[in-house]
């Protein structure tokens, strides 16, 4: 069936649209060729990187250059490179496959992976010339070449645009002068090539240059950086004095930097969402089989109610964040195919479909690097002292967990980008928020209904509460842009309330979607244990939302309006039947015990 016969909700359509689970895509959709490339790099990663942890603690910097270069080999790192280039050419699930399953064993190995393959040589596979491509994409897609990535300086962070190295052109016009200094560079000390963000004259935008490394051609280096974690990632800072770039060397169009830049941390934030779920199968496995074989008072610690519960929610958060990745990932991948079938490039339709979704990869990387970081946490505790001991990969995966929320655009940035961008889109018209927050506003005037629902089908009582979790949101956010208008972003603790209700609700749907459409196929026996996660999912997102939602009501509503708001919030959230917590814990862990692991994939 062609891709544009199907129907697909644009990126943040999912609030204020209903999706059949039939729609959406689940790991157990997996193609042959996709279970094969996922085997192929656990193999790699147990073999090459798990075996070796503690080879990355001791800041092996070579032997993270040394894996890299045999994944290369294998042609791991050329998976979302198009053919013509050296790549593989696969579509955007398998790049999320292969980045999920490579980056399980080591952060040090998955910073690399990631500065590489994304944002060191995604941007001249998606905005270079044909020229650029064929010079340089064929080496980077081999690892014969390694790729960094230089936007960020002392004084330009998450400001990403206001960065102060310069690019002059010179009095013949053959090339351009960069000088500047650029900080945190992952793979600085190995690569061969730099994507640079430096300013022309006085542009309101940065431009993009691809520079070769070359010491003699004035850059220089400083010290590897002394850091909490990813101890074997190369991050140093990077100097540039009137290095000389070739004209035809600037990526894209002068003044495109920082739409580089942005369409880049797009990818790399679904990417990295995806780099933090196996290392969460694996601090589960390795929890589960200590729990199983920890003696304490005569029995393992597995049998105790609170080691019960971290495990049940370390594997609850894990499902949630697949399920959720894959979605958005096949939905991005779908969109691509339309924009292919109406005659984009390859490079104007994958930039524009994950432009597409911004939102959904925003919402994604809060979500999951803050779970990767609570499962290694409580990893830690079930472990006890030996979690805390260099002896075990507890201690290091922690640490190495602990950057995922700041890179790729800290987690609180994010968390505005993701209301920010859906308020755009509604202005747009790509998304109708208006009249369905009008809507909601009636009801809440209205006489509530009390007829007796039907909950005899699976997840019915479960989906009329995510439809009423998407009208607290609509709720809160309609009331808060009528009282703000365009001073909402000024707003901030607001706008972080409203983005943890989205993240909620759209990380509990795509689990429980994921769930129904597996006991559809399978029958509900098979899905015994993912149906509880799924409502021990949305038990905490309830929870979650009440709180953020009259956080951010009492901040800006009083009286009449205050009360309510506060009233319609408590009819939204409130649960038909509530759902035994105890029992749906000791489900979960109690399967997960059996099976020594995590083993929902």
């Amino acid at each position: 069936m062609s891709t544009t016969k199907k129907d697909i909700l644009r990126g943040g359509q999912f609030l204020v649209k209903e999706t059949n689970c039939e729609d959406v895509f689940t790991p157990e959709d997996f193609s042959e060729e996709q279970r094969m490339m996922r085997d192929s790099a656990k193999e790699f990663v147990d073999r090459e990187l798990w075996a070796h942890w503690e080879r990355f603690e001791k800041k092996d910097y070579a032997f993270t250059e040394e894996c890299m270069r045999k994944a290369g080999e294998l042609g791991l790192l050329g998976v979302a490179v198009p053919e013509a280039y050296g790549g593989l050419g696969m579509g955007f699930v398998s790049t999320m496959l292969v980045c999920d399953y490579i980056s399980g064993a080591t952060g040090s190995f998955s910073t690399a992976f990631g500065a590489h393959t994304g944002i060191g040589t995604m941007p001249i596979t998606l905005y270079g010339n044909e020229e650029q491509k064929s010079k340089y994409v064929p080496k980077l897609a081999s690892g014969e070449w390694f790729g960094a990535y230089c936007l960020t300086e002392p004084g330009a962070g998450s400001d990403a645009n206001s960065g102060k190295t310069k690019a002059v052109l010179s009095d013949d016009g053959s090339h351009y002068l960069i000088s500047g200094q650029k900080m945190w560079i992952s793979n600085a000390g190995f690569c061969n090539l730099f994507i640079v963000f430096a300013r022309i004259e006085d542009d309101k935008n940065i431009t993009g240059f691809i520079v070769e490394n070359d010491p003699s051609n004035g850059i220089s280096l400083g010290d590897e950086e002394k850091k909490l974690g990813i101890h074997s990632s190369s991050t140093r800072q990077v100097f540039f004095s009137n290095t000389k770039v070739p004209v035809e060397n600037m990526l894209s169009e002068r003044g495109n930097g920082f739409k580089i830049a942005m369409n880049a941390l797009n990818v790399g934030r679904i990417k990295l969402a995806a780099a933090c779920l196996d290392a969460q199968r694996r601090i589960i496995d390795e929890a589960t089989k200590y729990a199983n074989e920890r003696i304490q008072f005569k029995t393992p610690i597995m049998n105790f109610g609170a080691i019960k519960a971290k495990i049940a929610e370390m594997a609850t958060n894990a499902y949630a964040d697949e399920s959720a990745c894959y979605r958005a990932a096949k939905n991005i991948e779908d969109r691509i195919a339309i924009r292919q079938e109406e005659g984009n490039s390859h490079q104007e339709a994958e930039l524009k479909g994950v432009e597409e979704y911004a939102i959904e990869c925003s919402i994604l990387k809060v979500a999951v690097s803050e779970d990767v970081q609570n499962c290694t946490d409580e990893g830690i505790q079930i472990f006890g002292g030996m979690g805390f001991s260099a002896d075990t990969p507890m201690e290091s995966a922690w640490r190495d967990a602990r950057i995922s929320r700041i890179y790729e655009g800290t987690n609180e940035i994010n968390r505005m980008l993701s209301i920010g961008m859906l308020i755009k889109k509604a202005m747009k018209g790509h998304v109708d928020l208006l009249n369905p927050a009008m809507k909601v506003a009636d009801e809440l005037t209205g006489i509530p209904s009390f007829d007796t629902p039907d909950y005899s089908a699976l997840f019915s009582m479960e989906k009329e509460l995510i439809g009423k979790l998407k009208k607290v949101f609509l709720m809160v956010a309609g009331a808060a842009i009528q009282k703000y208008g365009p001073q909402l972003e000024e707003h901030q603790q607001l706008l972080l309330a409203a983005s943890d209700i989205l993240i909620e609700i759209y990380m509990a749907e795509s689990t429980i979607l994921r769930t129904e459409k597996n006991a559809k196929r399978n029958g509900e026996d098979s899905q015994k244990v993912q149906i509880a996660m799924a409502q021990l999912y949305l038990y905490n997102a309830v929870d979650t939302i009440t709180q953020k939602a009259k956080e951010g009501i009492v901040s800006f509503a009083e009286g009449d309006e205050q009360r309510m708001m506060l009233m319609g919030l408590k009819r939204f959230t409130k649960y038909p039947t509530h759902p035994n917590i105890v029992e749906l814990r000791k489900c979960i862990a109690d399967s997960v015990a059996k099976e020594n692991g995590y083993h929902f994939s």
